[in-house]
């Protein structure tokens, strides 16, 4: 399953028994660009900002002064229901004078959360691999070749007294068939070592 971050950002509003719930979403790629943007959509005059983001394995989610349980954690199974990654959603509230309970906050919260990003336009997370090729100078113009065919990137190339070493990064569905490749084209004479991501 290919996760997806957020094109752009987005927001939803919802009325549940005279409460309003505004929901905002935005990518992120860093706890503190997820600090910035809770501090960005604080509203002065709302009761609570509830929130969760998600970036890779780590993740955090708020109650803020809800019962715990009611509003982040919905929040956050809204952002994994939506396979979303790389993605901060805060849901602000504004209290109507009607009790919702424990279920209909946990409704209200996580339904705002994935009404929001339902509506979102999304963009791809593709997973990077990076990789090490070593090679003998006799092979640089067809390892040159072959990372431009399979639309890997160049990190580094530095010249060794055996030749070429580079590390380059590319879609880890691409990593089998570029080492395949580059066996071929070097009839087994470049190192091909899977790197750290």
């Amino acid at each position: 399953m290919i996760l997806s971050t957020l094109a752009a950002p987005v927001r939803f509003e919802s009325i549940v028994k005279k409460s309003r719930f505004l929901a905002q979403a935005i990518a992120i790629d860093s706890a503190e660009s997820a600090t910035a943007f809770l501090a960005s959509v604080h509203a002065a005059d709302a009761n609570h900002h509830c929130w969760a983001y998600r970036i890779g394995d780590a993740y955090r989610s708020s109650d803020d002064g809800e019962p715990a349980g009611t509003a982040g954690r919905p929040i956050l199974a809204a952002i994994d229901g939506q396979h979303c990654d790389r993605v901060m959603v805060v849901v602000a509230r504004w209290f109507g004078g009607i009790k919702l309970g424990a279920g209909g906050l946990v409704r209200a919260y996580g339904g705002a959360a994935s009404e929001c990003l339902r509506n979102a336009a999304k963009t791809p997370l593709i997973e990077l691999a990076q990789i090490a090729i070593a090679c003998g100078f006799e092979h640089v113009g067809a390892v040159h070749q072959l990372i431009a065919q399979f639309g890997a990137e160049k990190r580094a190339e530095t010249f060794a007294s055996d030749g070429l070493h580079f590390a380059v990064e590319l879609p880890r569905d691409r990593v089998a068939a570029l080492q395949n490749a580059l066996r071929d084209a070097t009839r087994g004479q470049a190192r091909i070592e899977e790197g750290p991501e």
